[in-house]
């Protein structure tokens, strides 16, 4: 698979949602996954099978892992591990962020 060097939000927003999916994704190399999540007035994602990243580009809010609840704002890196449970609440209505996962898919207990 050949990848970009550079990747900019603008290059993915335009783009349709793929089906059953919630973020666009910019590149797909097996053991590392790019995204540009944007939810608009909730954020509706359930746990996913993978360790992720979230790198905010623009926006403010709070995100919840599991019982935690932490401030974010541009430039911020926040990490999930697979299947937990996590959601941006209260956000700034021009948030976006890059999504990455990584590492192998994990099965559920």
């Amino acid at each position: 698979m050949t990848m970009k060097t550079r990747y900019q939000p603008r290059d993915l927003e335009a783009l349709p949602f793929p089906p059953g999916r919630l973020s666009k994704q910019a590149f797909d190399a097996g053991d590392i996954e790019l995204r540009h999540y944007a939810p608009r007035g909730s954020d509706e994602q359930t746990p996913h099978d993978r360790d992720e990243l979230y790198v905010v580009i623009t926006g403010t809010g709070f995100f919840r892992r599991a019982s935690e609840r932490v401030a974010f704002a541009p430039g911020d890196v926040l990490f999930v591990a697979a299947h937990e449970s996590h959601r941006f609440e209260d956000f700034s209505p021009d948030f976006a962020t890059w999504v990455i996962f990584y590492g192998p898919r994990k099965a559920t207990g």
